[in-house]
C-alpha cells in the first residue's frame, strides 16, 4: 500500500506541478489539489521513511548524499506545497513565493530524474523500477 501510494504521489506531484506552474496562474482548486498531494507524500515519508535508497552500486561522496539529497527534495516539495496553499487561501510564507519555490522544485526535479535515469542505465541498479507502477517494468 505505502509503495503504491508513494509511486502515485510521486508522478500526481510532478503532473500538477507542471499544471500549476504551467496555468501562469494555477487556480485556488488546483494550488490545494498539489497542496494536498505534496503534503500527504511529505507526510508518508516522514511517518514511514523515505522509500528511496542509493542501492549497491553508488559508491563514495554520493552514496553518503544519496539520502540527504532525498530529504531536501521532500523539504523544498513540502515548502512548495505548504507556499502554494497560504497563497490559494489569499496569505503567504516568509520567504520566496511559492512560483520561485516551485520553480526551484522542477530545476531540482529535472536533475533528479536525470539521475536517476544514469542510475538505470549506466549503473543498471533499476533505480526506475522503484519508482514506476509494475505494469510498465517490462518496458524498463
Amino acid at each position: 500500500m505505502r509503495r503504491r501510494a508513494t509511486i502515485t504521489l510521486h508522478w500526481l506531484n510532478l503532473l500538477l506541478l507542471l499544471f500549476v506552474l504551467g496555468d501562469g496562474g494555477a487556480t485556488q482548486w488546483l494550488s490545494l489539489l498539489y497542496a494536498a498531494c505534496a503534503l500527504t507524500m511529505c507526510a508518508l515519508a516522514l511517518v514511514f521513511g523515505l522509500m528511496s535508497g542509493p542501492g549497491p552500486k553508488l559508491e563514495g561522496a554520493v552514496r553518503a548524499l544519496h539520502p540527504w539529497l532525498h530529504r531536501g527534495i521532500y523539504g523544498l516539495l513540502g515548502w512548495g506545497g505548504l507556499a502554494l496553499a497560504a497563497e490559494a487561501f489569499g496569505t503567504s510564507l516568509p520567504g520566496p513565493t511559492a512560483r520561485q519555490l516551485l520553480l526551484t522544485l522542477l530545476a531540482v526535479t529535472a536533475l533528479h530524474a536525470v539521475f536517476n535515469l544514469w542510475r538505470h542505465t549506466a549503473l543498471g541498479d533499476g533505480a526506475l523500477r522503484r519508482i514506476t507502477p509494475r505494469r510498465i517494468h517490462h518496458i524498463l
